[in-house]
């Protein structure tokens, strides 16, 4: 299994919004991101459903500035 496909088995959550989101950010923005973006998303993939969730929506506070680079980034 590659690099890629861990990934999208990783983006796979407990909810579709979540889901959508991050496969989109893997799919068009990972590959040409430096490589600390992709360290941060793949430390975004080890957070929490409703802590991810609330960081998406504003609702709590991003852990680390790199973070929430990656967060804006998903939001686009």
């Amino acid at each position: 299994m590659s690099d890629k496909s861990r990934l999208r088995w990783k983006c796979r959550r407990g909810m579709k919004e979540l889901d959508v989101l991050l496969e989109r950010f893997l799919d068009t923005q990972y590959e040409a991101a430096n490589a600390s973006r992709q360290r941060a998303f793949i430390a975004l993939l080890d957070m929490e459903d409703p802590d991810l969730y609330a960081c998406l929506l504003g609702q709590q506070p991003v852990p680390t500035a790199e973070l929430n680079d990656v967060i804006r980034a998903i939001r686009g």
